[in-house]
């Protein structure tokens, strides 16, 4: 039942009245469905003048898409993990997700990151998973990181992007991170998750928030601005999106650490390989590249100072 007020909701407050008669229920029903929902996490405020979310809240109503990407939009207060509802949403026989569709959730209670770690949803972080439907060839699905991360430094307009996955801010502490899971079958996936998460007015310690550098964005105007470049990155050339990256990043030319399956390797990062992979100098002189890891990088950070293009 609670559900069904939702999609009600605006930024503006309506009073217990008109929900009621919207929904067929008296006043007193929606004061206890609008708490049910403020204790699963949605942000409803009780005003004066009645209900209403909290401004910028990422919701389908108050989230301004301009293309494709988001069309199809769930919202909820809680989820497991915004994975995980938008792979369920696809398989729901009853009305399957489109390529593009979105699932965002306030707070995740099994969010997960790369390699297994958890991922922390702090009120006031915008988590969100895009469904990308197949097939898929696995050279496109090894760029994708790479693209999302283009579009999600193009959409906060700060910081620079340390490979494959993260989006740091000018004085290196993590802003945003993106997660990428596919179900492979064969030479090609027949479809994939793309989950991001930024910081936008709180962090956990030693991260960083949006509002440090953009203050006033909210994270309904952040989420359609991340759809829109996302939905424009992913139709880029592989060659585009490489060189995009390679702008935008503040891992080439410094000395990393690189922990993989086989142990951790360090040296300094050269380039990419055109297939995204990392292509990092050892001490030996070997240039070996790396095609999945976590990437330490060593030193004070001094990011690029390189002017962005608006390609692909």
């Amino acid at each position: 039942m609670p559900a069904r007020l939702l999609p009600l909701l605006t930024d503006v407050p309506q009073s217990g009245e008109a929900l009621g008669a919207r929904l067929g229920v008296n006043r007193v029903t929606v004061n206890t469905l609008a708490r049910r929902l403020a204790e699963g996490g949605v942000p409803v405020l009780t005003t004066r003048g009645g209900y209403a979310l909290e401004a910028g809240t990422p919701a389908p109503g108050l989230v301004a898409i301009t293309g494709a990407f988001g069309r199809a939009l769930r919202y909820a207060g809680t989820a497991s993990s915004t994975q995980d509802e938008a792979r369920a949403w696809a398989d729901d026989p009853r009305d399957p997700a489109p390529h593009g569709a979105v699932f965002v959730a306030e707070r995740q209670t099994a969010g997960r990151g790369r390699r297994g770690r958890g991922w922390d949803t702090a009120h006031g972080s915008l988590v969100f998973s895009v469904l990308l439907h197949g097939p898929l060839p696995l050279p496109d699905l090894a760029l994708m990181p790479l693209a999302a991360g283009v579009a999600l430094q193009r959409a906060c307009g700060v910081g620079g992007l340390k490979w494959p996955n993260d989006l740091l801010t000018p004085d290196g502490r993590k802003l945003a991170g993106i997660l990428l899971e596919a179900d492979l079958r064969g030479e090609e996936a027949r479809r994939a998750v793309l989950g991001i998460g930024v910081n936008v007015h709180a962090a956990p310690e030693g991260a960083a928030h949006l509002g440090e550098f953009v203050p006033g964005l909210s994270r309904a105007d952040l989420l359609a601005r991340v759809l829109a470049e996302l939905e424009r990155c992913l139709a880029a050339s592989p060659d585009a999106v490489l060189e995009a990256w390679r702008r935008s990043n503040v891992t080439l030319g410094r000395e990393v650490h690189v922990t993989t399956g086989r142990g951790t390797l360090s040296g300094t990062a050269l380039d990419l390989d055109p297939g995204g992979s990392l292509l990092v100098l050892t001490p030996e002189g070997q240039t070996v590249p790396v095609h999945a890891g976590d990437v330490q990088l060593v030193g004070s950070f001094t990011p690029s100072s390189r002017p962005q293009e608006d390609t692909p």
